[in-house]
Order: C-alpha cells, then sequence, then structure tokens
C-alpha cells in the first residue's frame, strides 16, 4: 500500500479554470505520463521540486497556489 503524501495540490481545479484542460493535456506539457498527473492529483505521489515549478509554470501561478504542506495532515 502506498503512503499518502502530506503534499496537497489544487490540480484539478486549477486544470477546470485553464479551460477544462485534461489530465493527459497537462501530462504532455510537463513530460510525464498521465498516470502520474492522475497520482499527483490525488496525492498518492509527491513531484521533485523541478516538476512542481513546470506545473504552476503552465498554470501561471506560484508554487504555493498549485502545492502545500500541512505536517500535521494524516
Amino acid at each position: 500500500m502506498v503512503k499518502p503524501t502530506k503534499v496537497t495540490n489544487g490540480i484539478r481545479a486549477l486544470r477546470f479554470a485553464a479551460g477544462e484542460m485534461t489530465q493527459a493535456d497537462l501530462a504532455e506539457r510537463i513530460g510525464v505520463t498521465r498516470q502520474t498527473v492522475i497520482a499527483i492529483e490525488q496525492g498518492r505521489y509527491s513531484p521533485s521540486l523541478e516538476m512542481a515549478f513546470q506545473i504552476a509554470r503552465v498554470f501561471g501561478v506560484g508554487l504555493d497556489d498549485v502545492f502545500s504542506y500541512d505536517p500535521e495532515e494524516k
């Protein structure tokens, strides 16, 4: 069983705000598979710092507008 990450994100909301961008569209723009985007959105995978910056850049927002970290979250 994969341990969920304490990093949360608003990627799904950002995709819909960006004209209902698909997971496949985002994956292509950042150079990963659609499955990777799904895992990140669901909190099953934390992206590398470089990938996190790429995701933020796609949406034209800051890193902390996409991701947040709560060490107390279970």
